[in-house]
């Protein structure tokens, strides 16, 4: 680094501050995050499909069990891929006979 970049530094003792090039907007927040009507679609859809894989769970726990794992996904900033990631979590909390901590289980 040039000296007249530490200058500033070596001045104070800390670093100069800076400010947060892109601080996040309202809408990425995770309290007012809304899903999608595609995204709602395929929270239908998995459901519809695991309660078929999985027949002797109640529905309301296989529910439950899609509705946890997307919202582990809920702060994802790529949505492409949080059905299937979804899909895969509850499958595999659904045959655990488990349902996921959103907080332990986190994206």
């Amino acid at each position: 680094m040039a000296p007249a970049t530490l200058q500033g530094a070596e001045r104070t003792g800390t670093a100069p501050a800076r400010e947060d090039p892109d601080p996040p907007t309202p809408h990425e927040t995770p309290e007012e995050w809304s899903p999608t009507p595609e995204e709602l679609a395929a929270v239908r859809t998995t459901v519809a499909r695991l309660r078929g894989a999985y027949p002797s769970v109640d529905a309301a726990t296989v529910e439950a069990t899609v509705e946890a794992a997307y919202g582990s996904f809920r702060q994802a900033k790529v949505r492409k891929y949080v059905p299937i990631l979804a899909e895969r979590r509850s499958r595999k909390a659904l045959a655990a006979g488990s349902l996921p901590d959103p907080v332990r289980d986190g994206p």
